[in-house]
């Protein structure tokens, strides 16, 4: 019988609170009592994927090519799924081609026995979405991708389809990356408005935003109507094949074409392709709350936006070196042409308060890659 690991206490004098996202000291106490763990000594999770409200999760030694992605289903193994379904295996012990358009699933190092307090959520790493590989969380009896039940004791798997361009993984890459909740911690409107009023210039929109999360809006316009002015990239068709292990290190120009503005602020996106843009509006996150983007939201247009949703406590902070930092976005559009304009509203942005304030937070200190970005792409491209 597996003994649930004893629930990590938050100190008093850290915060009053016992509900919301689990910081990074939480995460590491976590660790310690292996409830976030590997079946090698030699391997198990290391201060380097600690971040201020996440953890980052690394593949394992296997890809195993599926015919289609999946859902276990209650009472079912992703295991027993991968027999039935694998078409063949690719060892990532040194490094493997992962083709664009193909579905591979991973067992990731990590493997969890939370204690039944906790649950979670995943969500790709920013350098994974910016290169349009799409990658989601699945545990045994899952129903729903990128969710961790209440008190999960088991492995996690990675489903991974790179979409824009075929790359090279290997062992003990992360691509996405797990946040942990306890309780449901629920703002009341005077909360959201106070959160509101640090966060934004005006009250406006407040009712909406306690409803919904808060307004998300896509650059466009050029100044002046200058039609050099570059408002984002469009990943190019049969690109060279991408290392992820490589930083800083291909031309932007053997992989994305740039998309030039226009004095209207009207940008048409093709069905099928992928574009990286930027939000109108910078971001900030205060250190003792977290953020996620809806990456989805069909009243908003037939378009997925980002696909890396996490913002960690500190991102944009000017006292963390970011002065409000726009937020990159992925979009891709679906089955038609879709027409999008300066200031269209692309998404929302769902704040939660954090279990602690953590004892790290995105920015210098911890070489965080995107603080003082405007329109980037992922790190492993050459800057300037």
């Amino acid at each position: 019988m597996t003994l649930q690991p004893s629930l990590p206490e938050i100190p008093q004098e850290e915060s009053p609170l016992q509900t919301g996202v689990l910081p990074s000291q939480v995460l590491r106490r976590l660790i310690d009592k292996r409830g976030i763990f590997a079946d090698s000594a030699a391997e198990q999770p290391g201060e380097d994927q600690i971040q201020p409200a996440s953890l980052d999760l690394r593949l394992g030694a296997t890809a195993h090519r599926v015919r289609a992605s999946f859902l276990p289903g209650p009472g079912k193994s992703v295991r027993e799924k991968l027999d039935r379904l694998t078409m063949h295996e690719v060892s990532l012990e040194d490094h493997a081609v992962l083709e664009k358009d193909c579905v591979y699933m991973v067992e990731l190092l990590e493997r969890l026995d939370l204690p039944r307090e906790y649950y979670g959520i995943a969500n790709p790493k920013s350098s994974i979405g910016r290169l349009d590989i799409f990658t989601r969380l699945i545990t045994d009896g899952a129903t729903e991708f990128d969710q961790i039940r209440s008190g999960y004791t088991g492995p996690l798997y990675a489903e991974i389809s790179p979409l824009a361009f075929s790359v090279v993984a290997r062992k003990g890459i992360p691509l996405n990356q797990l946040r942990l909740k306890r309780g449901n911690p629920v703002y009341g409107l005077e909360a959201l408005r106070k959160l509101h009023q640090t966060l934004r210039e005006d009250d406006s929109g407040i009712e909406d935003t306690y409803r919904r999360g808060f307004p998300i809006t896509v650059a466009t316009k050029t100044e002046n109507g200058s039609k050099d002015c570059v408002i984002g990239y469009r990943a190019k068709k049969h690109a060279p094949l991408l290392n992820l292990s490589l930083i800083d290190h291909y031309q932007p120009s053997d992989y994305w074409e740039p998309v030039h503005g226009s004095a209207d602020g009207e940008l048409i996106l093709n069905p099928g392709d992928f574009y990286i843009l930027a939000s109108k509006e910078p971001v900030t996150v205060p250190p003792d709350h977290a953020a996620e983007m809806v990456a989805y939201d069909t009243l908003v247009g037939e378009l997925r936006v980002h696909y890396a949703g996490f913002f960690d406590p500190g991102f944009g902070d000017p006292d963390r070196g970011g002065a409000g930092t726009r937020a990159v976005l992925e979009v891709r559009s679906h089955e038609v042409p879709f027409v999008v304009e300066d200031g269209q509203i692309v998404g929302r942005l769902i704040y939660e308060r954090l279990a602690a304030v953590p004892d790290k937070l995105y920015g210098r200190d911890i070489g965080s890659s995107y603080q003082r970005q405007g329109l980037a792409l992922s790190k492993h491209f050459k800057r300037g």
